[in-house]
C-alpha cells in the first residue's frame, strides 16, 4: 500500500519510520524533521517489509 501511494507518507529521519505526509512529529521518536521523496519512501518500505517485525503492538502490552 505505501509503494504504490508514496505521495501520502513520509520517512521520518530521526528513526527511519513511514508516518502519514501530514505527521507533524514523529509518534515513535518525536522527531520532526521528515523526507517526503516518493522514491525514498518506496526504497524505506521495502527495507522495512523486508526485515523482522521490530515493532511493539497492542498484543504485546496487553497481559494474558
Amino acid at each position: 500500500m505505501i509503494a504504490s501511494n508514496p505521495l501520502d507518507y513520509q520517512v521520518c529521519e530521526g528513526c527511519e519510520s513511514i508516518v502519514g505526509a501530514g505527521t507533524v512529529v514523529c509518534p515513535n521518536c518525536h522527531g520532526y524533521r521528515f523526507d517526503n521523496d516518493p522514491i525514498r519512501v518506496v526504497d524505506q518500505a521495502l527495507i522495512l517489509g523486508s526485515r523482522e517485525k521490530r515493532s511493539v503492538t497492542l498484543e504485546d502490552l496487553v497481559e494474558g
